[in-house]
């Protein structure tokens, strides 16, 4: 990715989640995804493109210990992590 595809981002993320067409305050669908795959708290999983996705948060409480987000956004990550 570009720095300018960066700065798109951090853009978007800095403006609030009422910006962001595409934001949910549950990531319902992504959360009932892991599910039918069959993905359990025992296994790691990655969120690629996560920013400020609320899908950690619903992993977290579901029990899942071994998360990763990953985001070429500071911006989209600082939200995630400041929640």
């Amino acid at each position: 990715m570009t720095d300018a595809a960066a700065a798109h981002w951090n853009d978007a993320y800095g403006q609030g989640a009422d910006s962001r067409s595409w934001f949910q305050p549950e990531a319902t669908e992504s959360l009932r995804f892991v599910e039918v795959a069959g993905v359990t708290p025992a296994d790691p999983v990655v969120d690629v493109g996560g920013g400020a996705s609320t899908l950690v948060d619903g992993l977290l409480d579901r029990g899942f210990g071994d998360v990763t987000v990953l985001d070429l956004s500071d911006e989209g990550m600082a939200v995630a992590r400041e929640r």
